[in-house]
C-alpha cells in the first residue's frame, strides 16, 4: 500500500503528544522513584518538598489508596500493583511518590526534598532461584504465580520409542524498544460528572482501557482517552504507560486541574518495561533419518516484580505454534511464571516469538551435529511441507500457505 504519512513527518509537521496544546491551567509532574530493587518503605517525610515555591501537591502511594483500585491481572493472584509503591518497592525505578507543580523543573526540584527511608531486602534477579525464594508478595504462596501443563498428540510414546533424544537449556534475555518520544500523558477530572478525560501516546488504547478504568473506579464510559495524532514509535513498549494514565488521572482529581508528564529518557531506559526473559529446557525425540517425532517443553517466564496486564500474554501468544515451521504431530509443554526484582514486562515488537524459536532453532542445531546431517539438510527433512498448506499445528494454529521448502533453497 502507498504510503501517505511520509510528506508530513519528513517537514517536521508531525503532531506527537508533547506538540499538542498543554492545557493554560495545567501543572506538570515528576516521579520519585526508588534507588533499591527491593525493600520495605518505612516513612516518606514530603513536608519540605510540599512547601517548596510553586509546588501543588505531593502525593504517595497512601494517598493514590483513597482514589484508585489494584490493577486487574490476566491471572488471578494476590500480587496487587498500584501506579505507585504503597508500602514495599519491588524493582529499580518504581514511582514512590509524585510532585505536581507549576512547571517540570520545579517538580523536579522538589523530588530531591523528599526523605524515603527505606529497609533493603534481598533481591531476587534470577528466574531459576526465584522458584524456590522467599515469596516478594505476601499474599502468594511462592514466586511462582503461574503453572500449567499441556499435552498433544502422545510425547511419551514419541520420546520412549525415539532412536535419539537430544536436549539443551537456553536462556533468553531480555530486551526492550527505545521509541521517538517517550510516555506522555495528560489527564483533567471532571468532579460534577465523576469522569477522566486522558491524552496519552499508546496507540492501541482500548487493549487496556478496562483496567484503567478500573483502576480509577469509574465506569468504562467516564474514561475519555484520546490519542495524538501521530504516536512517535511504539513497537509494544508504550503499551506501559498505563500505569501513568492512573496515576496522572489521580493527580488531577486532587489537584482540581489538569496535570502533564512527559517521561525523560533515562526514566524510561531505566523503568518503563522490557520483554520478558526466559528460561527453556526443551527435549526433542528423533528417529533414525533425523525426524523430529516430539517436542518437550519447559519454560520458566520472568515477568518481573509483577504480573501486569497484559502478561503472561507473552508466554501465550505463540502457543499454537510451538513446533515453529517443522511438522511435527506430538508436543509437551509447562509454562511457569516467575516474579523478580525487576521491572514488569510487557508486550516487545513480535512478542512471545523470539523466546521461543531461539531454543527450538539452537536444538534443531544440537540435534543435526549429534546425528552428523548438515544442519541445513536437517531442517529441509522437517518442514512442513508445501502440500499440506492449509496446515494445523498440533496446538492448534493454523499455517495459511507458505512454501517453506523453496524458502530455503532461496536463501
Amino acid at each position: 500500500m502507498p504510503r501517505v504519512e511520509d510528506p508530513t513527518l519528513l517537514r517536521g509537521l508531525g503532531r506527537f503528544a508533547d506538540d499538542l496544546p498543554t492545557p493554560a491551567n495545567a501543572c506538570h509532574a515528576a516521579f520519585l522513584r526508588s534507588p533499591i530493587a527491593h525493600g520495605e518503605i518505612s516513612t516518606i517525610d514530603t513536608a519540605a518538598a510540599a512547601a517548596m515555591p510553586g509546588v501543588v501537591a505531593v502525593i504517595t502511594g497512601a494517598d493514590l489508596l483513597q482514589y484508585s483500585a489494584p490493577f486487574i491481572t490476566g491471572v488471578k493472584v494476590d500480587a496487587p500493583q498500584y501506579a505507585l509503591a504503597i508500602d514495599r518497592v519491588r524493582y529499580v525505578g518504581e514511582p514512590v511518590a509524585m510532585v505536581l507543580a507549576r512547571d517540570r523543573y520545579l517538580a523536579e526540584d522538589a523530588l530531591d526534598a523528599i526523605v524515603v527511608d527505606y529497609q533493603a531486602l534481598p533481591p531476587v534477579v534470577d528466574p531459576v532461584a526465584a522458584v524456590d525464594a522467599p515469596a516478594l508478595h505476601p499474599g502468594t504462596d511462592g514466586n511462582v504465580l503461574h503453572d500449567r501443563y499441556f499435552r498433544y498428540g502422545d510425547p511419551e510414546d514419541a520420546f520412549a520409542t525415539a532412536a535419539h533424544v537430544v536436549e539443551g537449556t537456553y536462556s533468553y534475555p531480555r530486551n526492550s524498544c527505545t521509541p521517538m518520544e517517550c510516555f506522555c500523558v495528560i489527564a483533567d477530572y471532571d468532579p460534577g460528572a465523576d469522569a477522566f478525560e486522558v491524552m496519552a501516546n499508546f496507540q492501541g488504547p482500548y487493549t487496556l482501557h478496562t483496567i484503567m478504568a478500573r483502576s480509577l473506579k469509574v465506569p468504562g464510559n467516564r474514561m475519555r482517552l484520546k490519542t495524538p495524532p501521530f504516536s512517535g514509535g511504539s513497537y509494544g513498549v508504550k503499551q506501559a504507560v498505563f500505569p501513568y494514565v492512573v496515576a496522572l488521572g489521580v493527580a488531577a482529581r486532587i489537584a482540581g486541574r489538569p496535570v502533564k508528564w512527559l517521561e525523560g529518557r533515562l526514566e524510561h531506559l531505566a523503568a518503563a518495561t522490557s520483554a520478558t526473559n526466559r528460561v527453556t529446557t526443551l527435549r526433542a525425540a528423533l528417529d533414525v533419518d533425523g525426524r523430529v517425532l516430539a517436542l518437550d517443553y519447559d519454560q520458566l517466564e520472568d515477568c518481573g516484580a509483577f504480573l501486569r496486564a497484559p502478561e503472561p500474554a507473552t508466554i501465550y501468544r505463540m502457543h499454537g505454534n510451538m513446533t515453529g515451521a517443522y511438522d511435527i504431530q506430538d508436543l509437551a509443554i509447562r509454562n511457569r511464571v516467575v516474579v523478580t526484582n525487576k521491572t514488569p514486562t510487557g508486550l516487545m515488537w513480535g512478542f512471545g516469538g523470539p523466546q521461543i524459536y531461539f531454543p527450538l532453532e539452537r536444538l534443531m542445531d544440537l540435534a543435526a551435529k549429534k546425528l552428523a546431517i548438515d544442519p541445513l539438510e536437517l531442517r529441509r527433512r522437517n518442514l512442513v511441507p508445501t502440500e499440506a498448506m492449509p496446515y494445523t499445528t498440533a496446538s492448534g494454529a493454523l499455517l495459511d500457505s507458505g512454501d517453506y521448502t523453496r524458502s530455503l533453497d532461496r536463501a
